[in-house]
């Protein structure tokens, strides 16, 4: 019989009724550990506890089971009332997991709710940050916080890996990848350890029954199928993907059904109309799954045994991470690294290639400012007088967060507008305004720097909503809006972005400036730039790989790991680059523009 590692330890799992959260529940209770575990529906939450029941009976370990049904991992009350609970009853918790999480929105940036891009980040990364916040309160020296990420994101912060279509995902697990590294940094002094780790590609239904079969969906509505429109796509693959793998009577009848739908709103109501549709999402299901297996066999390759990890293996490695002594020596790692090969483009630098000075002339700069610092008016000052003096004409959008003092300084230069960034349909009204100054040739958005703060970990919720909220959603926003701009429509249609043109410019958040900076207050700001980097290389692939488009989004992060001040002359040679044709055709998209070299 196996030594039980982990009796008289309490292990808490978020997102633990099913998938990968149960694997881990079981393996930790063969072990011997008491198990706590939490999620939105009930039902696989009791059927996993009589599981594991089974299992701490077999192991006659006499540990516990908790379950905590309706705690949405993003829901601040859900979290702070279970672990008011766990603490009222002077449970103590060893390990915490965070494994919670959701597929989010499978489609082009352009096309994405904003909503769901919210929602997927306050699953994925404000879940996480608050689950280990929270947590703190019933852990002792020698606890540990395990939070799974993925692969397709950036192993480290100079290597890049795009996922297409999973935008919202990619800039969480960006973050959450940086958030486990600070969080060692914040916890040492309490001796609790945050690791993060990647296993890769998984054996499970969320791959299979959904990610895959999206993404190949989306593939087919951006390339077209038949005589279908891409939304005619979008509609009918909603409701025939479910299909999958169910028995052919009832494939057959959903597929009618999916049929006669989409008639009725193509004005198609005769029995032969619906025969042909029914033919051809019959096709367009098979099509498919012909490309979510492809999906599936060209991601295998990247791997040298070709063998996606089960559930039970990664199980394993996370009980592996949390034996003590190994726990010890990889604090503050993101394990493991490069299991994919993954074919990495350059995607990031720190050379600005030269440019004879452009005549801006005719040119309209829409410049989004979301930053209340004064530290930052001198660098927005630079910027619209250096664009104004080329000849370019400049409207600025400013955050309604901002200082009246500093609103009245930026409107002396140039005409402004203050303005909700957080809201994508006010934000479309002003951007729809500004074309009345003419062509919109860039949209440039000064994020300004991450404000000194102690620990992240000790943030209240409503503080660390605010951060997210600015470093992450709302360049988002500012973003989709942009690409709606230079295309407007090219969301619902995306044969409209083929050969368009248009620069988005998002600058910042800057690295702490100082002859002594701590690795912990870089570690801090990296939490958000980790958002960005993923988030521009994803919607840069999807923009030139699947579009074949020549818009951009372009990522400035100024600043230097040495702490000097940044250099604001080189942002505007950026600019002025990333206007330039050789700009758009290039995989540099991100710019650390006061570093001497990159990687």
């Amino acid at each position: 019989m196996s030594v039980l590692k982990f009796v008289n330890k309490t292990i808490v799992i978020t997102g633990s009724g099913t998938g990968i959260g149960q694997a881990i529940a079981k393996r930790f209770a063969e072990h011997g550990a008491n198990v706590i575990i939490l999620g939105r529906r009930k039902e696989p939450l009791e059927e996993t506890a009589k599981i594991l029941q089974q299992i701490i009976t077999k192991a006659k370990s006499n540990a516990f089971v908790k379950i905590f049904p309706g705690v949405d991992v993003s829901d601040e009350k859900n979290i702070t009332s279970m672990f008011n609970s766990l603490k009222k009853s002077d449970v103590n918790v060893d390990i915490v997991v965070n494994n919670a999480g959701v597929s989010g929105p499978v489609t082009c940036f352009a096309n994405s709710p904003i909503d769901e891009f919210k929602s997927t980040v306050a699953i994925h990364l404000s879940g996480t940050f608050w689950t280990s916040s929270q947590a703190l309160r019933v852990m002792n020296p020698g606890s540990k916080i395990i939070t799974i990420s993925t692969f397709f994101t950036e192993e480290r912060p100079l290597e890049q890996r795009p996922y297409r279509f999973r935008s919202p995902y990619t800039a969480s697990q960006g973050a959450k990848n940086r958030l486990a590294e600070v969080m060692s940094w914040e916890l040492k002094d309490r001796g609790i350890f945050s690791i993060a780790t990647n296993p890769g590609p998984v054996h499970s239904d969320r791959i299979y029954k959904t990610v895959y079969p999206k993404a190949a969906s989306e593939f087919l509505r951006v390339s077209g199928f038949e005589d279908l429109s891409p939304e005619q796509v979008q509609s009918a693959s909603s409701e025939i993907l479910p299909l999958l793998g169910e028995n052919e009577e009832t494939v057959s009848n959903g597929i009618k059904k999916a049929a006669e739908n989409l008639a009725k709103t193509m004005g198609n109501k005769s029995e032969a109309d619906v025969k042909r549709l029914t033919k051809t999402l019959s096709d367009l299901l098979a099509k498919i799954q012909t490309v979510a297996e492809k999906i599936q066999r060209n991601t295998s390759k990247m791997i040298s045994d070709e063998q996606f990890l089960s559930q039970s293996q990664v199980a394993q490695m996370v009980m592996n991470l949390c034996d003590d002594e190994i726990s010890k020596m990889i604090n503050g790692r993101v394990i493991p690294g490069d299991r994919v090969f993954y074919p990495v483009r350059p995607h990031i630098t720190s050379t600005i290639p030269s440019m004879h000075q452009p005549d801006l002339s005719n040119q309209v700069f829409l410049l989004t400012i979301d930053t209340a610092e004064k530290h930052d008016l001198e660098r927005i000052q630079y910027l619209i007088e250096n664009l104004g003096k080329n000849g370019g004409k400049v409207v600025c959008l400013i955050s309604k967060n901002i200082s009246r003092e500093i609103q009245e300084v930026i409107n002396k230069k140039v005409q402004t507008n203050v303005v909700d960034l957080s809201n994508p349909a006010e934000v479309e009204r002003s951007f729809n305004t500004a074309k009345n100054m003419g062509v919109i040739s860039a949209v440039i958005h000064v994020t300004g720097k991450v404000p000194q703060i102690g620990k992240l970990i000790e943030l209240s919720r409503a503080e660390w909503d605010k951060l997210v909220e600015k470093f992450v959603n709302v360049p988002a926003v500012v973003a989709q809006q942009s690409l709606n701009l230079f295309v407007p429509g090219g969301g619902k249609d995306p044969r409209l972005f083929k050969g368009k043109s248009g620069s988005v410019i998002i600058i910042g958040p800057d690295l702490p400036v100082g002859s002594k900076i701590s690795e912990n207050e870089r570690a801090k700001v990296e939490v958000f730039r980790g958002a960005l980097r993923p988030f521009t290389t994803t919607v840069n692939q999807e923009l030139s790989d699947v579009l074949k488009s020549n818009v951009r989004i372009f990522l400035v992060l100024p600043g230097s790991i040495t702490g000097k001040e940044s250099n604001n002359e080189r942002i505007f040679d950026a600019i002025n680059y990333f206007n330039s044709d050789k700009a758009h055709s290039n995989s540099e998209v991100i710019f650390n523009p006061d570093e001497t070299r990159v990687g």
